[in-house]
């Protein structure tokens, strides 16, 4: 069974509006993207709006950042699944480092923000991760472990095999420079895969895209997603500007058995 790499971009909170005209009027080019290969954007809140009209009719995924996990309410600076939904985007990213670590999101809170981005017709990219103190104590599984059952609690197997990207970012190489090894990426990628195999099934495990994301780059992107279990990759930096992005594109193509 094959599976189409995904090569998503997070802007996180870079760009403006003329910036991002420039770029999806690149993304939405003929010649832009890549056979057999899934692309997608995240774009910050406020111009999520902008980016699902520019990019209609390409393919290209939209999605948001993050998400509540309450449709309506007294949540000041808040974003609700709905209200993604309603602007025409698809999809949520869940759980990632920075809200973790930085927001103090517990593996609760991303767990309520998945389930209402799937309520609310989303499908979501599901980053989970260990730090670089958790990587040195050997705890590397352990951790990882935790956030994605957390994540996946609950849910059945066609949903996880359909609506579930899971995304192993190594909070040390976020951000840093630092890049795990293939082989690294790799053996964290194989053990996600035979938990959730434990959990869902075969068929499920081995229909599930897990992206690898941590300073992934057009240099080192293809020797990434060369290997077994590496599905695409969830990148920050490098998805900045056109150029870079379609290059990650058009080297991450290999698709995956």
């Amino acid at each position: 069974m094959s599976r189409t790499p995904f090569i998503a971009g997070n802007w996180k909170m870079h760009l403006d509006r003329a910036g991002i005209a420039t770029f999806c009027e690149a993304l939405a080019a003929p010649d832009y993207g890549a056979e057999g290969v899934r692309v997608g954007v995240f774009p910050p809140f406020v111009y999520l709006a902008q980016v699902v009209e520019a990019l209609a009719g390409t393919g290209i995924v939209v999605g948001a950042q993050n998400c509540h996990p309450a449709d309506e309410g007294a949540f000041t600076g808040e974003v609700a699944a709905r209200m993604v939904a309603d602007v025409g985007a698809s999809h949520v990213i869940v759980g990632h480092s920075e809200r973790r670590h930085v927001f103090g999101e517990t593996d609760a809170d991303v767990k309520a923000r998945l389930d209402a981005a799937l309520a609310r017709g989303l499908d979501v990219i599901l980053c989970v991760g260990e730090t670089i103190h958790e990587r040195q104590a050997g705890r590397t599984e352990e951790v990882v472990f935790r956030q994605l059952d957390a994540g996946l609690a609950g849910l059945d197997g066609e949903t996880v095999a359909t609506r579930v990207t899971v995304a192993y970012e190594p909070v040390w190489a976020i951000g840093t420079g630092l890049t795990a090894t293939p082989a690294q990426a790799q053996d964290v990628h194989a053990a996600v895969r035979a938990r959730v195999a434990g959990t869902c099934g075969d068929d499920v495990a081995a229909r599930l895209i897990i992206q690898y994301g941590g300073s992934v780059k057009p240099d080192n992107v293809s020797e990434l997603i060369g290997q077994a279990d590496v599905d695409g990759a969830l990148v920050g930096g490098a998805s900045l500007q056109p150029t870079s992005f379609q290059a990650l594109a058009r080297l991450g193509t290999g698709v995956n058995a």
